[in-house]
């Protein structure tokens, strides 16, 4: 007998974590705000999201990526790191050499606070028409300590040196409109008052003014608490840096905990103008908050984002071949299942909310919080059939892909047939369904194959010959009733009840066909027919005939003697006796 030795691993957490304290922020607004205009969005797909491939982008993927970004509609994208390697500065130069730079899309790098790194990145931006130049220094006491060996005063000295040798060396170059940017590395661990100074001390050595903002970006290096603590550290900041009205407040929030759409709009609310992210959440560890879901956020609240994602399935390829990253198939909005309902409860609220929805009035569609099309989805994608649907589902799709509205008798017939296959085939699809549909209800021929019909009369003295074959045996039957389907009772003297009757158009046109539908109950079992045909008389007729020969396929009538007796005997077991017919009568 062998013994399996369990380790237990995460006992008293307690003991080792520190939960982070709250913000100490007494006239909190941001509980109280609504976003109601996109922020400034600024993609770092090309330096932060490349930084974090396992195999960074070549020149050519890198270009191709820009493009995309630039056809989505940001205005500000960092380029690169070009201080990290010669391929870094080398694409910069790329951009800029041969004018790839739209106008009005301004381009950022990324430097840290040391002099030579400062000095290669602004050699990299020789000749650029517009540039956002981003200098960043850990302010977090573990950095102070353990990395730098600095103490506040260092962190701020060091953070003022590089923002002021970036200041001299742009006067250099006047001819480019220059902006500049300034991170609190890890701010999320960094002590509130620490970080307005450095960010004081460095819009100042800007000379920061209300018409030519700095931007200062407070990044969540590390995602370390909730998100509404985040927001609480973003409006400290909003409220206590010295010149407020001469800063453009940004964010950069990572995703350590899952939470970083949220701790972005939480932030929106907080004061934040401007966003830094990715497409789909791409970055270092688990990723930059993701511009994609927090853009179509907005979207879905009636507020343009100013990001087109109408193509959401082209944007998705694009990254990941320029990437090599996969779009997870639950990512909000651009996952391949994110409006796929299998549940069978799911299914049928979908396709009453598709059958209720007006043109014109606001989008309010069960379990869809976008409407797909907004976002070039196919709707064919929306409602999948596997084993754990119902009959919403099929009924759905039957009719948005063969014009066929189902009773909803008729669809908890249906959906149980079905239910059938998928437990042994899986998922199945509209095709199939359809398949299933014509082998169990439109094409048995046996007992009853419909050869054709005359009418005469009018009203309720309706004369019906009918021609049939039962088993294959041609016979000629006469009826009169208050209608067809009654005329055609009576002329089959079987006792069976119709208990229902529908029939809708399912196309229109010269060519259009008419569906019926009709319950039929004999012996206390029920059973429902279709007919479809050109004609609805004859298609109601081959509707009562299907659902007889679906009620009565199980009797015993296997032939007995030889193959004449056992039609005869097998046609009176059904309970007609056959007449044998030697002419046809044509259907109309």
């Amino acid at each position: 007998m062998h013994t399996v030795e369990i380790h237990v691993m995460m006992n008293h957490p307690e003991s080792k974590y520190r939960p982070f304290a709250p913000v100490p922020i007494m006239s909190r607004r941001w509980p109280e705000r609504r976003i109601t205009a996109p922020p400034i969005w600024m993609s770092t797909d090309l330096r932060d999201g490349n930084q974090a491939l396992f195999e960074p982008m070549d020149h050519a993927r890198k270009l191709r990526m820009f493009e995309l970004l630039v056809r989505l509609g940001f205005k500000e994208i960092e380029v690169g790191f070009p201080s990290a390697s010669q391929i870094e500065f080398d694409f910069v130069r790329t951009l800029i050499k041969e004018r790839r730079i739209p106008e009005d899309v301004t381009i950022e790098v990324l430097t840290p606070a040391r002099e030579a790194l400062i000095r290669r990145t602004m050699e990299s931006l020789q000749g650029v028409p517009r540039a956002i130049v981003h200098l960043y220094n850990a302010t977090a006491p573990v950095f102070r300590r353990v990395v730098f060996g600095l103490d506040v005063e260092g962190v701020i000295d060091l953070a003022r040196r590089g923002a002021g040798l970036i200041r001299d060396l742009a006067a250099e170059q006047p001819q480019t409109d220059w902006r500049f940017e300034y991170s609190p590395e890890a701010f999320t661990a960094t002590e509130l008052d620490v970080s307005r100074r450095v960010c004081d001390a460095v819009a100042a050595a800007w000379n920061a003014t209300a018409h030519h903002k700095v931007i200062i970006n407070l990044p969540a290096t590390v995602e370390l608490a909730t998100p509404n603590v985040f927001a609480d550290q973003v409006e400290w900041m909003h409220q206590h840096l010295s010149c407020r009205e001469a800063i453009c407040l940004s964010v950069h929030p990572h995703n350590d905990r899952g939470t970083a759409v949220a701790a972005a709009e939480l932030a929106l609310m907080a004061g934040a103008d401007r966003v830094e992210g990715c497409l789909f959440g791409n970055g270092e560890r688990t990723g930059n908050v993701d511009l994609v879901t927090l853009a179509l956020n907005l979207y879905t609240q009636g507020i343009d984002p100013g990001i087109d994602l109408s193509d959401i399935g082209a944007v998705a390829r694009i990254y990941e071949e320029c990437t090599g990253l996969t779009v997870h198939a639950r990512h909000p909005y651009a996952g391949d299942l994110v409006f796929t309902a299998f549940a069978g409860s799911h299914q049928d609220a979908i396709r009453k909310g598709f059958a209720a929805k007006t043109r014109d009035a606001f989008w309010d569609v069960p379990y869809l919080p976008i409407d797909p099309g907004d976002i070039g989805r196919r709707y064919d994608s929306i409602i999948r059939v596997n084993s754990q649907s119902g009959k919403g589902g099929v009924a759905y799709l039957i009719e948005r892909d063969y014009g066929l509205a189902l009773p909803r008798r008729l669809q908890i017939e249906v959906g149980a047939v079905v239910q059938a296959l998928t437990e042994r085939k899986g998922e199945v699809t509209s095709a199939d369904i359809w398949a299933l549909i014509e082998h169990e209800y439109l094409a048995r021929s046996e007992p009853l194959r419909y050869v054709g019909h005359e009418l005469s009369g009018t009203g309720d003295a309706q004369g019906l010959t009918v021609e049939l074959e039962i088993y294959g045996r041609r016979i000629m039957l006469k009826g009169h009733g208050n209608g067809p389907i009654d005329a055609l009772l009576d002329a089959l003297s079987l006792p069976v009840t119709i208990l229902g009757y529908e029939e809708h158009a399912l196309s229109a046109g010269a060519s259009a066909q008419a569906a019926a539908f009709v319950e039929v109950s004999a012996r206390g079992a029920s059973r429902f027919g279709i007919g479809i045909h050109a004609n609805l008389v004859t298609a109601s007729l081959l509707a009562v005939i299907s659902g007889i020969n679906r009620l009565y396929q199980g009797l015993p009538m296997e032939p007995v003697g030889s193959a004449e007796d056992g039609d005869t005997r097998r046609a009176q077991a059904f309970g007609i006796e056959p007449i044998t017919c030697e002419a046809t009568v044509t259907p109309p």
